[in-house]
């Protein structure tokens, strides 16, 4: 097994030279699940991703963890339409035998994926010097490599940020405040914003779908202004150092499941992202730029006793194509009181879980590895919880 250097880095930008939309993904920043602390930085990829020899390539990679290869292409991926008449319930039954679908027909523009992508690109082709001003993370901006403070490590590099307007980091308040015009219309911003109210109303459909109640059960954590909503913009790298590592496949994000309530992920049309079956199967999903794939977090799971599960994911780095991805984690207010929902829970039926606040679970989330089995630490001894 290989294993492999990786770091995440966040910094203010305060240099008149940085491009308007730079200046404002960093202050739209999130509070990162896994905070990320400075390591040696990505070189550009003519300097250091193309080697010249075998032996330098597997020296470069060496700290990075590799997999066997997986063939299997997942062909049954769940699909719903967002305009079905039966979307509440196919969202229902969808995660609850996967935690996980591909969501087509749900009006957000095409422009909006291909402006935020070009402008992601934009600044992930800058030179690595002009990269670094993003970071290290503090906890917001620029990351590479290490994933949290715990030793996890990946071929990627990201922007970590925060949906929320009502949430910002001192070093934000500058930029509002002299450049509020670049909130009002930009790449990010109308992403966001449109995710946002598709997100909205896919909970909606699915706590309908559950017959939760309220209807906004879930919604109103999303909607709140204290709502510690997250957004993230990942790029991994060429790498063409993959073909010497003797057919094993280079691990670009490892294992994990999502803690929040629900992660909107869309990508564009490069392959790498992997979800765990229920058997422990391994299986690779087919990209497609025009859709989102959805994933039932940790949050969820708990919030429906166990009924929905969160997914395990992973993404495996590409030899010679970059993939670029952006993913909406809906989260609720850090003092909210994660636990089952009154209105899903049968009469007599016992909590699998132990009743945590939101900040607990992340502050507990922060001290583990990527791949943990976090809720282990919230499930009732004696409940019978569902388990990993």
């Amino acid at each position: 097994m290989h294993f492999a250097i990786c770091s995440s880095h966040f910094s203010y930008l305060n240099t008149p030279n940085f491009p308007p939309f730079i200046t404002l993904l960093f202050n739209l920043s999130l509070f990162p699940l896994f905070s990320s602390a400075f390591f040696p930085p990505f070189k550009r990829k003519e300097e250091t991703m193309v080697v010249h020899s075998q032996s330098a390539a597997l020296d470069h990679c060496s700290l990075i963890k590799t997999c066997k290869p997986t063939t299997s292409v997942f062909k049954g991926i769940p699909v719903v339409d967002l305009r079905d008449p039966e979307a509440k319930n196919l969202i229902v039954k969808t995660c609850e035998e996967y935690g996980f679908f591909k969501l087509v027909n749900h009006g957000v523009p095409m422009e909006f994926f291909t402006r935020l992508e070009a402008e992601a690109l934009k600044f992930f082709n800058l030179p690595q010097s002009d990269k670094d001003k993003a970071g290290p993370p503090d906890p917001f901006g620029y990351g590479f490599k290490k994933i949290g403070s715990n030793g996890d490590v990946g071929w990627v590099e990201y922007l970590l940020l925060n949906t929320n307007p009502q949430i910002t980091s001192l070093k934000s308040l500058t930029v509002f405040r002299e450049t509020p015009e670049i909130f009002r219309s930009s790449a990010v911003n109308d992403y966001i914003q449109a995710v946002k109210r598709m997100t909205f109303e896919v909970v909606e459909l699915l706590a309908d779908g559950l017959k939760i109640e309220p209807r906004d059960a879930l919604s109103r954590l999303l909607r709140d202004e204290k709502s510690d909503s997250c957004f993230r913009l990942n790029h991994y790298p060429p790498c063409p150092e993959l073909q010497a590592l003797g057919g094993r496949n280079l691990i670009g994000f490892g294992e994990h499941t999502d803690p929040q309530i629900i992660s909107v992920l869309r990508s564009n049309n490069t392959s790498g992202l992997q979800i765990c079956l229920r058997d422990k199967t391994w299986v690779s999903v087919p990209p497609d730029q025009t859709s989102f794939f959805i994933n039932v977090g940790d949050a969820l799971q708990v919030m429906t006793n166990g009924r929905l599960r969160s997914v395990r994911h992973r993404v495996l780095a590409e030899s010679m194509r970059s993939r670029v991805s952006m993913i909406y984690f809906g989260g609720p207010p850090l003092s909210e009181k994660i636990a089952p929902l009154a209105s899903l829970m049968a009469k007599g039926e016992e909590s699998l879980y132990e009743e945590f606040t939101w900040w607990e679970y992340k502050t507990s989330a922060y001290k583990s590895r990527l791949g943990d089995y976090r809720l282990g630490l919230f499930e009732k001894k004696t409940g019978g919880a569902a388990g990993q």
